[in-house]
């Protein structure tokens, strides 16, 4: 996996993780990159400090990076209420006062991602990686 800074034609700075530099190409061809804070799918990317490299000890970085992703999908499970698809309706409520100030998480649209992002609702998109075969 890389992750690659990216930046949107309105200069917004954003980070995504991509299977490799191939996935992002066809990914951002295709129009499915688009910036989190104002939707716009003209991209470029520029390299960023973290990476997981494919040669040398591939088996071992896979299995490190794999501990780590189980680690922080492991502090979420027990620290975060899953809400599902009602993410964007959940932190709304919250964002406001409607609802108990809690941890959360789940999924949104891209259009929920701009709603709370004009509404002023901090969030993290994180990536939702499979476990990988030995």
């Amino acid at each position: 996996m890389i992750a690659f800074d990216l930046f949107c034609s309105n200069g917004h700075k954003f980070e995504c993780w991509f299977k490799d530099s191939a996935s992002f190409e066809e990914e951002r061809s295709s129009g499915t990159v688009r910036c989190p804070f104002c939707n716009d799918n003209k991209i470029e990317k520029a390299f960023s400090p973290f990476s997981i490299k494919k040669s040398g000890e591939r088996r071992k970085e896979a299995a490190l990076s794999e501990e780590t992703l189980q680690v922080i999908q492991e502090y979420l499970d027990k620290h975060f209420e899953d809400v599902g698809r009602d993410f964007a309706k959940e932190a709304l409520k919250i964002h406001y006062g409607e609802a108990e100030k809690r941890n959360i998480k789940g999924t949104a649209t891209p259009s929920e991602e701009v709603l709370l992002k004009e509404e002023g609702v901090p969030f993290v998109r994180l990536p939702i990686v499979k476990p990988l075969l030995n």
